[in-house]
């Protein structure tokens, strides 16, 4: 299996709309062929963007067969801005046309946005209802993890340095800490992110530029970017433009739909 993650670079970004979408409904497709649902986790911040682009509208997405899932959540309340759950509904869920069946979307207990603690239990249990409901499992697996890649390497609320990056029993974990505000949040823990049958990073811009060129030429960094990097060996996939990796030491890639 190889090591190394497959690395789409697309000089033009609005090139790489079609190439995220061609590799979701592959993913789609393959998941369905499965199971009867395609299970996915998505990420905050600019990922809601270039999934609205990549998606909105493309009558190939069986929405009413997606349970989407959050990598990560800030425990805040759903209208505040800083919600990934608001971010994807306003960015993305509330702009599909009339008419089109809804995804199921598995989202926090709001009532308990005070106690990280008892909102990853929460959480963790309704991924156990989606994914052990008939078998005990490890760890879940989602079809599909969309992830993004913070300026300092992180990814979901896993951080550089952070005691979370040690943990490998639970599929939440709590996190009340955060370098980056809001402080209390939840995640999915390394194990359940590398479990993933596909896992794909979206980063753009060049402000990126510097952490990537760590993430990919030094992969023992530590980083968690680095850590899914090896974790999910064989099963990740970087979607970024040139600005992203000015002055990174990758191969660009011609993007193809993956196999089935």
């Amino acid at each position: 299996m190889p090591s190394l993650p497959l690395i789409y670079v697309f000089n033009d970004p609005d090139a790489m709309a079609p190439a995220l979408a061609d590799y979701v409904l592959s993913a789609q497709t393959a998941a369905l062929q499965r199971h009867e649902a395609f299970k996915i986790g998505v990420s905050g911040g600019s990922l809601v963007a270039n999934l609205n682009k990549a998606l909105l509208g493309n009558p190939a997405v069986e929405w009413g067969k997606w349970h989407i899932f959050f990598a990560d959540e800030r425990l805040v309340p759903l209208e505040d801005p800083e919600s990934n759950y608001g971010l994807l509904k306003s960015g993305l869920l509330d702009l599909l046309p009339e008419g089109t069946t809804q995804p199921i979307v598995h989202g926090i207990d709001y009532s308990l946005l005070e106690d990280a603690t008892e909102a990853a239990d929460g959480y963790e249990k309704e991924l156990i209802k989606s994914f052990a409901a008939k078998d005990s499992v490890r760890l879940p697996a989602f079809d599909l993890l969309l992830l993004g890649c913070g300026p300092d390497g992180h990814t979901c609320s896993l951080f550089p340095g952070h005691e979370l990056l040690r943990e490998d029993i639970a599929w939440v974990a709590p996190i009340e800490d955060s370098p980056k505000p809001p402080p209390r949040r939840i995640t999915l823990t390394l194990p359940v992110v590398t479990q993933s049958l596909r896992i794909a990073f979206v980063a753009t811009g060049g402000s990126k530029a510097s952490i990537l060129k760590t993430v990919f030429e030094d992969p023992d960094s530590g980083l968690p970017c680095s850590l899914v990097n090896e974790g999910a060996r064989g099963k990740v996939t970087w979607f970024v433009d040139s600005a992203a990796v000015e002055g990174v030491a990758v191969q660009k890639k011609e993007y193809k739909t993956p196999s089935l």
